[in-house]
């Protein structure tokens, strides 16, 4: 939003509005005098509980004048405002802080901070309340409206969340030959038509094609570039436990595990082939092969995991931990629609519909699953099922769900004694 000198500028001349804030940044001694900390939070609460805007730090509303902040104390203007954003807003927020210069009257560049903040996801108090965005200035939240703004914002978050728009990301940003594994459009169709048929690209608030979070996770080559936690981390320890004093000295390895969904499922499958062990017995057809972990138990609960995560969630993301007794998956999340850790063998509930709709389309093309079944979402509930059954046949141990401050699930499988 005004992302130019130039754009900025106009903006500026045509004063405040419900999507432009401007403040001046005054000094006393050392600390920042003006604006206050609560005060600046309780401004950037407002819009991102409404449609988005920008704060101009270093210019005088009235008159419009850049006065800017002098060189040396932007790092104090910056820290005060991600202070503001982490200590002062629940949930805290996340604005792009960008230095730049700007012309004052005399035609001399002064530095400013330009504060963007983005649209939410989520309904943000601060220590004012709750405000959202009328024209130049901020107002309270009226409690009818409060309570119909966090339904909406809920159900786009959980319900829907992959289905929702993201700024950050265009369609040169999805490869073609991804999404085209999902299905063939139409000759009437635009891309923008195909992509929202499968829930992979939405409008935002101004009309704007983008690809959705779902499009982002299974059509472009780096998910991480725009949803940074959308990765697998896989870690093989030495011994049962982590050592809190030496962990990197018990790992025997470790692997980020990046790139659209389905390449993430096909390689946490093969970290933990190349790190568990197998082990030979003698029967009565001869020498057999007795592995730790059934593969396909573990392609079923990656698969689960990466489908069915909460990719709302900050700061989370599945973690997969191998070692010598047991395989531990995390997914971030709780569980979806009133399901429980024991109803998960009876009954299927989704939360990222348009996900597992394609992944469902998607191909299983690594022969020892593909004899199991030809694309990678079961959408009849046998996953689970598969994983407590195939694991329990061979280590003689059922797995364990359990859920984690009703924030994450884990999944422990055990490995087959004696291998």
């Amino acid at each position: 939003m005004f992302p130019t000198r130039s754009e900025l500028l106009k903006k500026i001349e045509l004063g405040e509005d419900t999507f432009l804030e401007c403040k001046e940044v005054t000094f006393k001694g050392g600390n920042i005098r003006e604006p206050k900390q609560d005060k600046l939070a309780d401004e950037i609460a407002a819009f991102a509980n409404t449609r988005g805007g920008v704060i101009v730090l270093g210019v005088r509303d009235r008159p419009r004048d850049v006065v800017g902040i002098p060189v040396e104390r932007l790092d104090k203007v910056e820290a005060l405002v991600r202070q503001a954003c982490e200590d002062s807003m629940e949930p805290p927020g996340a604005p792009v802080i960008e230095r730049m210069y700007l012309p004052d009257g005399m035609g001399e560049e002064k530095p400013i901070v330009r504060v963007e903040i983005s649209r939410s996801l989520f309904v943000h108090s601060s220590p004012g309340g709750y405000f959202h965005r009328i024209g130049s200035s901020k107002r309270k939240i009226p409690t009818e409206q409060l309570f119909r703004l966090f339904q909406q914002r809920t159900q786009a978050r959980i319900i829907r969340f992959d289905e929702t728009p993201v700024s950050t990301a265009s369609f040169d940003d999805l490869s073609e030959d991804l999404w085209k594994r999902f299905a063939t459009p139409r000759t009437s169709d635009t891309q923008e038509q195909f992509l929202s048929k499968l829930g992979m690209a939405s409008q935002d608030d101004n009309g704007n094609w983008l690809p959705t979070v779902a499009g982002v996770l299974l059509a472009s080559r780096q998910p991480c570039q725009f949803l940074p936690n959308a990765f697998v981390q896989a870690v093989a320890y030495r011994g049962t436990e982590i050592s809190a004093a030496s962990e990197r000295a018990y790992q025997l390895d470790a692997q980020d595990i990046t790139g659209p969904l389905d390449q993430q499922i096909m390689e946490a499958c093969q970290f933990v082939r190349k790190n568990m062990r197998v082990a030979a017995r003698k029967n009565s057809g001869g020498r057999g092969d007795i592995p730790q972990y059934s593969m396909l138990a573990v392609f079923e609960a990656v698969a689960n995991a990466v489908a069915h995560r909460d990719y709302s969630m900050s700061g989370s993301k599945i973690r997969l931990q191998l070692f010598n007794d047991r395989l531990e998956l995390y997914t971030p999340g709780s569980l979806a629609n009133t399901m429980t850790p024991e109803s998960l063998e009876y009954r299927a509930a989704s939360r990222n519909e348009a996900i597992t709709s394609q992944l469902a389309r998607c191909p299983v093309e690594h022969d020892d699953f593909a004899a199991h079944r030809t694309h990678i979402m079961d959408k009849r509930g046998e996953g689970v099922p598969v994983i407590l059954s195939n694991s329990k046949q061979l280590s003689g141990r059922l797995p364990e769900y359990r859920m984690i401050d009703d924030s994450e699930l884990l999944l422990t499988i055990y490995a087959a004694s004696g291998s």
